[in-house]
């Protein structure tokens, strides 16, 4: 704070915007620059006051007759209590730090442990987070809808609702993928919601952008949760849809300025999708991905229906102490369903290497039934994906094109290569036209001819006329296929083919069908038995180790604690075992792997 008011001062700088992170909901930030003559383009001090503790936001909104979650509205002193008011609730509870927000401080209790473990879990993450470390209790709504309402209030008064976004596609009490507006609720709920929205930002005298987030059961009852007074991260789906720009209107309220509309000018336009592309690794438990981003290449923006909002660039590092979220990918459409397809294509042309990505998550749900038919709650990633996320859940509807794809780019490399000088006459190399494909364990054999601008690929009774100006070093595909515009990742790794297509990403061979034949003789290379070790699953900090040498453990009990990127990660036993040696201890920089534990 003391840095950001000094460099204000020294450059002349009239008023800082906070973005969506860090300070942007700190009171004393915003009251230290009002004090020392700079404007925070935000809400005044005392409503981020009012509504940056929740227990005190809910007192406020119960005042304002907006509709709240029947809990225990009161700091609570230990698990104990925690478990008895629990127990009064009804379970499940939801279990939230005062301070909280972006999914930390938050745990779900359907048990009398789970609530003991759960209040101890959300104070230790709220200290650390946010120097608070108060925790209080409400009702879990079953069959939940998270949905938001976006408020703008000038300093005259107006306050005005810009509809609403639907939020529920979340894991980890995290958002993952927002749109606006919701496929869930109607008209009259929209005008509800948007109304107490409206009073609940007057009350606290509120002026700049807000949301106000409310839980919505599967009845359509509703129920206010927090209000985030700041810019959200998924406001670009509000910009998409109504056409305002809020980061603008931020400022121009900020500067004294009367809201430029009504009410009843807000009027949808359209659909719009939110990804957030996070560095972490989708088939292994959205483990945190670090490192050195080798190639950053976003798909193109230049119809103003695809958006990137970013702060990242090509051979930047991402960091195990921020937050995972390194872009957002925004797709407008005039429908839900032309909002996905344009998605879709985005998320093709999205290149990303160097880290993981959830990127191939985003692919899998943009063709998900359940979210294409836009009934969905809360629990959609537990009960879409209850063992987790893996290639399996990856399914494309036509492997065959993606063996035709790299059957394309290794004739296209065997082309070239055949054009070297220098080779004797009479003996050049003769390219056939038989090829097998090797992907996932499987044979494709196929047949390539030459076509104008490309080649014809046959598999079965199957042809993929594939044209395309696509080079080598280039990581997008863009062509036709069989006349139909395609898009796709397709690069040359040695000897292997990788191509990405709809979230699925497969590795292959393509060789000769004689090479196929001689490769089945060679025997198999057996993988290593590292049953008897715990590897750390991710590059983090190892905050606690749980057991020492000699100890016996059972199934399920806690080994040790790694935080990577501000949040707190369990590993527990898979099954029942006798710990040998602590390999690593308490304050390391864990990398992939590492042997923490070894086991008898």
């Amino acid at each position: 704070i003391d840095k950001i008011i000094a460099a204000c001062q020294q450059t002349g700088a009239e008023a800082v915007h906070p973005g969506y992170g860090f300070l942007s909901e700190n009171e004393e930030f915003s009251r230290r620059l009002e004090d020392a003559g700079i404007v925070f383009i935000g809400p005044k001090h005392y409503s981020v006051a009012a509504m940056g503790d929740k227990i005190a936001s809910k007192k406020l909104a119960m005042e304002a007759k907006v509709n709240t979650i029947p809990g225990y509205n009161a700091e609570i002193a230990d698990s104990a209590q925690a478990v008895e008011i629990a127990r009064g609730i009804g379970y499940p509870v939801m279990i939230k730090a005062s301070a909280g927000g972006g999914g930390k401080g938050l745990r779900v209790a359907f048990n009398d442990q789970e609530a003991a473990e759960g209040f101890d879990a959300c104070r230790n993450e709220a200290r650390n987070s946010f120097g608070d470390d108060r925790v209080f209790i409400e009702k879990f709504v079953e069959g939940p809808h998270h949905i938001e309402i976006q408020v703008i209030a000038d300093s005259f008064g107006n306050t005005v609702y810009l509809l609403e976004r639907e939020c529920s596609i979340q894991r980890r009490h995290q958002k993952v993928l927002e749109e606006a507006p919701s496929p869930f609720i109607n008209d009259q709920i929209r005008k509800a919601m948007g109304e107490q929205a409206v009073a609940l930002a007057k009350a606290v005298n509120y002026q700049s952008a807000g949301t106000v987030e409310f839980v919505v059961g599967s009845d359509k009852s509703f129920y206010f949760l927090e209000m985030n007074t700041r810019l959200q991260v998924e406001h670009p789906v509000t910009e998409m849809i109504t056409g305002v720009d809020l980061v603008e209107l931020m400022i121009r309220v900020a500067a004294g300025e009367k809201l430029p509309f009504t009410q009843d000018d807000i009027r949808p336009n359209g659909w719009a999708i939110e990804c957030r592309i996070n560095a972490e690794d989708p088939f292994r438990g959205f483990l945190p991905s670090v490192g050195r981003l080798v190639k950053y290449r976003p798909p193109a923006t230049a119809d103003g229906q695809i958006r990137v909002d970013t702060g990242v660039f090509e051979g930047g590092e991402i960091s195990m102490y921020y937050d995972s979220m390194i872009a957002k990918l925004i797709c407008h459409g005039a429908t839900r369903d032309q909002a996905i397809g344009r998605m879709r294509d985005a998320l093709n042309a999205f290149v990303i290497r160097g880290i993981d990505s959830n990127i191939p998550f985003q692919a899998a749900l943009m063709q998900n039934p359940r979210f294409l038919s836009g009934v969905f709650t809360t629990s959609f990633i537990a009960d879409e994906f209850p063992n987790g996320f893996d290639s399996s859940d990856v399914v494309h509807d036509d492997p065959g094109l993606l063996a035709a794809v790299a059957a394309f780019g290794r004739r296209r490399y065997i082309d070239r290569a055949v054009q070297i000088s220098g080779q004797v006459p009479g003996h050049q190399r003769r390219v056939g036209s038989e090829w097998v494909v090797q992907m996932e364990g499987k044979d494709y054999p196929v047949v390539v001819t030459p076509i104008s601008g490309g080649y014809s690929v046959t598999h079965g009774s199957d042809r993929y006329d594939l044209v395309s100006d696509w080079k080598f070093g280039e990581l997008v595909f863009h062509g036709t296929c069989n006349g139909v515009p395609l898009c796709l990742q397709l690069e040359r790794i040695g000897l292997l083919y990788r191509v990405v297509h709809f979230g699925k990403q497969v590795k292959v061979t393509v060789m000769t069908a004689n090479a196929a034949r001689m490769l089945a003789l060679m025997p198999k290379k057996v993988p290593p038995d590292l049953s008897k070790f715990l590897l750390s699953p991710m590059p983090g900090l190892l905050r606690e180790v749980s057991v020492e040498a000699g100890q016996a453990v059972a199934a399920g009990e806690k080994l040790a604690v790694i935080e990577a990127m501000k949040m707190e990660n369990v590993l527990k036993a898979e099954r029942d075992c006798k710990v040998k040696k602590v390999v690593a201890g308490p304050g390391e920089s864990l990398s992939v792997d590492q042997v923490i534990l070894e086991f008898e």
